[in-house]
């Protein structure tokens, strides 16, 4: 399907099918008012009616906010796609909607057939919109089509993302993961470096080599770098990149491997925001670096009772193998400090199942000692879409991650407060002079869902991807400190 701006009015685009959006007052004064009611149409939020006499399709919408916007177009185009149109066209709704409607599209059309042998395919060719708003009130032209093109990006890139975490593990190793690195940059013109199983050792990272050693899928280290011409600052975008996560010698339930594939997305959204942000051509340098490992179980695998020495030397009790994420990343985290000269690092994991818990399936918790950093977020948050919350860290709590053996274990020794002690586990590894600039975002319920929700179908969300890139476009303009 392809999704078209069209520098012209309404009336004067050629396209099969009309839809539009009402509220209950403009329902009101709706010529086929009458006919919608008959039909029980009464404009509730994302509610929907076809008439197909007038190859019309009404979409229901209780405000024109841009959540309520993007939610409505996703229904709207996941209801069309089962019709026969070919095309169909589409006014603004207001000039602050843009990437709420192309977003609404694009997100709301993706689906991942790549397994299935006969997948059902649309009719539907041609998405139209115009560059006239739904009320006759004139637009800022220059800016419609900017915020068009940006958001084309964007959407494009989570979709990209999307497609990575969707991959089963079976293709998408830790080898299959840098290959899609590589391709990004050759694609994307970025800097990529690629440190495979011998040369994490030469690096003494030995966490992060633990947590791979009992796969035949050797771990790999991705960095890839954007470098644009006088940037306004730089940042580290670390991710989680367990292409599939056993839970080791402290395996998992049946039951809670099967999403497994989805332990990658940290990593995948790593990769979707270095995509969007070379597209975009953002003046900030950007780095994106991914601990990729499998975690299985052989007889090589690392137990219960060891202890890992990781790259900073640091000493880690292993009190529990699912527990891995945190391994890989403090590695990871160490080895971006001592690399690379940040302005601010922020990480992205699927890290816990407390997360959930705590803040529900929507729901990316925000973690760290910035409350500027975070509030920052929290604006970002509501302009893209994508929610957050903060989990607070606390001293007693990190009284929790102590061990008796060792400097830190890698498990909290009470099972309440999960996410944060993970979180603190992480911060144990983040220089004193990177604390107020760094954030973690546990992703654990936002990254994959197996129902639909808002923009997102069955699967990958790509969560993570519209949050940082709205972030990033928000502090262009502003100072670094």
């Amino acid at each position: 399907m392809q999704l078209e701006l069209k520098q012209q009015p309404l009336t004067e685009i050629e396209a099969e099918l009309l839809v539009t959006f009402l509220t209950p007052d403009l329902l009101e004064t709706h010529p086929h008012k009458e006919v919608l009611s008959r039909a029980g149409f009464k404009a509730e939020s994302d509610s929907i009616c076809a008439l197909h006499a007038h190859s019309l399709v009404v979409v229901g919408i209780d405000n024109f906010e841009a959540d309520t916007i993007r939610s409505a177009t996703a229904t709207m185009i996941k209801a069309i796609k089962a019709y026969s149109y070919k095309s169909a066209k589409l006014f603004q709704y207001n000039q602050e909607n843009t990437f709420a409607l192309v977003e609404g599209i694009l997100l709301g059309e993706y689906s991942f057939n790549d397994y299935k042998s006969d997948p059902k395919k649309s009719e539907l060719k041609n998405i139209y919109l115009s560059n006239d708003n739904f009320n006759a009130e004139e637009l800022d032209q220059k800016r419609l089509l900017e915020d068009y093109n940006s958001a084309l990006v964007i959407a494009k890139a989570t979709n990209f993302t999307r497609d990575l975490v969707n991959t089963i593990p079976n293709d998408m190793t830790p080898q299959a993961l840098a290959v899609v690195a590589r391709d990004l940059a050759d694609e994307n013109n970025l800097e990529c470096t690629i440190l495979d199983e011998h040369a994490l050792e030469q690096e003494n990272m030995n966490a992060m080599l633990a947590v791979g050693r009992a796969s035949v899928h050797k771990p790999r280290l991705i960095h890839l770098t954007y470098k644009p011409h006088n940037p306004q600052f730089t940042l580290s975008l670390v991710g989680k990149g367990l292409t599939y996560d056993s839970g080791g010698m402290s395996l998992k339930p049946a039951t809670s491997m099967v999403t497994m594939k989805m332990d990658k997305a940290g990593a995948c959204a790593v990769l979707g925001m270095m995509k969007a942000v070379s597209e975009l051509k953002l003046p900030i340098e950007v780095h994106g670096l991914i601990g990729a490992a499998e975690n299985m179980v052989n007889g090589n695998a690392y137990k219960p009772d060891d202890v890992l020495t990781s790259k900073n030397g640091k000493t880690i009790e292993v009190r529990n193998t699912d527990a891995e994420g945190r391994l890989v990343l403090a590695d990871v985290l160490t080895y971006t400090q001592e690399k690379i000269k940040s302005d601010y690092i922020f990480d992205f994991a699927t890290l816990t199942g407390a997360c959930m818990v705590a803040l529900g399936q929507y729901t990316t918790g925000v973690m760290g000692h910035s409350h500027r950093l975070k509030h920052q977020f929290f604006q970002a948050s509501v302009d893209s879409g994508e929610l957050v919350a903060s989990l607070p860290f606390n001293r007693h709590l990190k009284k929790l991650i102590k061990s008796e053996i060792a400097d830190i274990c890698n498990v909290a020794s009470k099972p309440y407060g999960g996410a944060i002690t993970a979180a603190l586990f992480l911060e144990s590894f983040i220089d004193e002079n990177m604390k107020d600039k760094w954030l973690h975002f546990d992703i654990a319920g936002s990254a994959y869902s197996e129902s639909s929700w808002d923009c997102n179908n069955y699967g990958a969300t790509g969560a993570g991807v519209r949050l940082t890139i709205e972030w990033m476009r928000q502090q262009l303009n502003e100072p670094t400190n």
